[in-house]
C-alpha cells in the first residue's frame, strides 16, 4: 500500500493524496471524490506513513494495522467509526491484539476505522495492496565480479622526502597592482 502520499489534514474530514508541491503550499486530491484543491503551508498535515499505533511492546506502523484489519474482514469494509466504544474496542482487539489500552483512545480507534473505510472505498485496500516490494539484490555472479574488480587496499608507505626547489622571488613587475579595466572620462 502506498501510504507515503496519503495525508490527513487537521480540521478537514477525509483523506487526501499529495499531488504536487507549490511555492507556498501543496496541491492535494481527495482520495474518494478525486477533487483537487490547494492548501497553504500553515495547514497541519499528517502523513499516514508516519503514523503508528501503540502496543505494549512497540509501535506498529499504520500500514500493518490496516493489513491486519483487511485480513480479518476479507478486504471488505469494517465497522463504522460511529459504532459504540465497546464495539470499537473489540474491533481494535481483533485487529491489533496487544494494543496499549492506556495510550490508544476510543477517538484513535474511531479514526482508524474511518480511515480504513475511506481507503477501502477509494480502492486502496485490496489483497495486492499489501504485497511488499522485494528489495533489489545483486545476483551472486554480479556480487563476485564487483568484489574482484575492487583494487586491493594500498598500504601506506613511509614518506619519501620531496626534492626541494629554490623559491623564486617575484619580480617587481609581478608585484605591481593590476591595471584597472575602467577608463576615466575626461
Amino acid at each position: 500500500m502506498l501510504l507515503e502520499k496519503i495525508i490527513s489534514i487537521s480540521g478537514k474530514p477525509g483523506l487526501y493524496k499529495l499531488v504536487s508541491q507549490l511555492r507556498n503550499g501543496f496541491i492535494i486530491e481527495d482520495v474518494t471524490s478525486k477533487k483537487k484543491v490547494s492548501i497553504g503551508n500553515s495547514s497541519q498535515v499528517s502523513l499516514l506513513d508516519n503514523i503508528a499505533m501503540f502496543t505494549f511492546d512497540k509501535e506498529v506502523p499504520l500500514f500493518e494495522v490496516f493489513e491486519n484489519i483487511a485480513k480479518n474482514h476479507d478486504y471488505k469494509e469494517t465497522i463504522s467509526h460511529k459504532s459504540s466504544d465497546a464495539e470499537l474496542k473489540d474491533f481494535m482487539g481483533a485487529s491489533l491484539p496487544n494494543y496499549d489500552t492506556e495510550r490508544v483512545y476510543a477517538s484513535d480507534i474511531k479514526k482508524l476505522a474511518q480511515w480504513y473505510n475511506i481507503l477501502h472505498k477509494a480502492g486502496y485496500i485490496t489483497p495486492d495492496s499489501f504485497v511488499k516490494a522485494e528489495p533489489e539484490t545483486l545476483e551472486p555472479a554480479q556480487e563476485e565480479a564487483e568484489v574482484t574488480e575492487k583494487a586491493p587496499a594500498k598500504k601506506a608507505s613511509p614518506k619519501a622526502e620531496k626534492p626541494t626547489t629554490p623559491k623564486v622571488k617575484a619580480t617587481s613587475a609581478a608585484k605591481a597592482a593590476p591595471k584597472s579595466t575602467h577608463t576615466k572620462k575626461g
